[in-house]
């Protein structure tokens, strides 16, 4: 049976030892949809919107970098990394929906999936602020793992 790796033996909240585990490589892709609505998408014909922030998507990709090697500033028990690689891409999907994916790499005793759902769900909120002006009726309509290796198991979703 599973248990929570971040509770020690009495309940309280614990920073996973990991002293003892190997230095391997290690992968996570993480993707975030959102769902900006015919109004803004329209804007997106012509490529990458430009507002008076700047490039929606290109400033989008550089919040996602830049978060992704935050993550343990703002996950509390997660171990400060080093990234190896941190790429972010955001493309727009056959149903319209700006598809966010974040890859980080890292040759480490623990994993980067954090990391690489930090990156794509940041970009995601920056697309949002940047977009905000345009409508509201803005969805970040989910954030998932979609693949991991390294350490104990490898992940691969199968959408």
């Amino acid at each position: 049976m599973s248990e929570f790796s971040h509770l020690d033996k009495d309940g309280n909240p614990s920073m996973v030892d990991v002293g003892a585990k190997q230095v391997s490589q290690r992968t996570a892709h993480a993707r975030t949809i959102v769902i900006l609505g015919d109004e803004i998408m329209d804007q997106l014909e012509s490529g990458d919107i430009q507002t008076k922030k700047g490039p929606v998507f290109q400033t989008a990709i550089l919040a996602g970098i830049m978060a992704a090697k935050k993550t343990s500033d703002l996950i509390p028990l997660c171990h400060p990394l080093s990234l190896d690689k941190c790429h972010v891409e955001i493309t727009v999907n056959e149903a319209r929906e700006v598809v966010i994916d974040c890859t980080a790499k890292i040759s480490s005793k623990t994993g980067v999936e954090m990391e690489a759902l930090t990156g794509a769900t940041i970009a995601a909120l920056t697309v949002y602020d940047m977009c905000k002006a345009f409508s509201h009726d803005i969805v970040i309509k989910e954030t998932k793992l979609m693949s991991k290796t390294g350490g104990k198991r490898d992940f691969k979703r199968v959408d």
